[in-house]
């Protein structure tokens, strides 16, 4: 192959990557623009439903942003239910008065994923309080482990937030702490290996390329509970690209 031709395959991966990481973005920005919607409208709220708080967020999202598929099942959890990782499908619960509540959807926008929660605090429970404010500070601190570390692997990054939650006084609830992410359908594709997750086991450097010689990207989560009071909290975006905001 020529130097011209070399140059140009180069030039052409270059566009594909920079193409990818703004599609994820703009994935992103879109799930965060719903889920402040659904604050602007109150649709979490004492009693009401976990599933009819979801069936109104998943209606929001099509009449906002035209969305109507979502790569993983719609977890919306109240109370006791904060409590259970995301393979658990806990009964559906009545949202109470100074509850805890989380979010954690997977749209897809024009075939790009997204993967995102946030958690309302209704009330001035001062626990409940704390868990919300701890959440984002404890991702940032996970994320800049990883920015400090290219060679972190997911076990490594895994071990570190637990202990990070444990620093503050919170237990960890999911048995990992992220995930792959990228053009749908990711999860029927890598969902069963551990190499696409944040967690033990996973001892392969996260900074790879993919089987299709694409780079990967991460969403980063964060689930912390109080196990004696019974409620946790939960956050999650991208971890990887520059331009996710906190």
């Amino acid at each position: 192959m020529s130097a011209a031709s070399v140059q140009g395959v180069t030039e052409h991966s270059v566009t594909i990557e920079r193409d990818r990481a703004v599609h994820l973005i703009e994935a992103e920005r879109k799930a965060e623009r719903l889920f402040a919607e659904v604050g602007r409208r109150g649709l979490v709220a004492p009693g009401r439903l976990e599933s009819a708080v979801s069936d109104a967020i998943r209606d929001l999202g099509a009449e906002l942003l035209g969305t109507r598929r979502h790569w993983h099942k719609r977890i919306v959890r109240a109370g006791p239910n904060t409590l259970e990782p995301y393979r658990i499908n806990p009964p559906d619960r009545v949202i109470a008065e100074d509850d805890i509540v989380f979010l954690d959807f997977g749209p897809i926008f024009a075939e790009w994923e997204a993967d995102f929660g946030r958690t309302f605090v209704l009330g001035n429970d001062p626990d409940r309080l704390r868990l919300q404010a701890d959440l984002p500070r404890i991702f940032a601190a996970g994320r800049d482990r990883f920015g400090a570390n290219p060679d972190i692997t997911g076990a490594q990054l895994y071990s570190h937030v637990v202990d990070l939650a444990a620093a503050q006084g919170w237990g960890f609830g999911g048995p990992h702490s992220g995930h792959l992410v990228g053009e749908f359908p990711h999860e029927t594709i890598d969902g069963e290996k551990i190499e696409s997750y944040i967690a033990p086991g996973n001892n392969t450097p996260m900074r790879r390329k993919d089987r299709e010689g694409r780079t990967c990207h991460w969403i980063l989560e964060i689930h912390l509970v109080h196990r004696e009071r019974q409620f946790g909290g939960f956050f999650e975006q991208l971890l990887t690209l520059e331009g996710a905001a906190i």
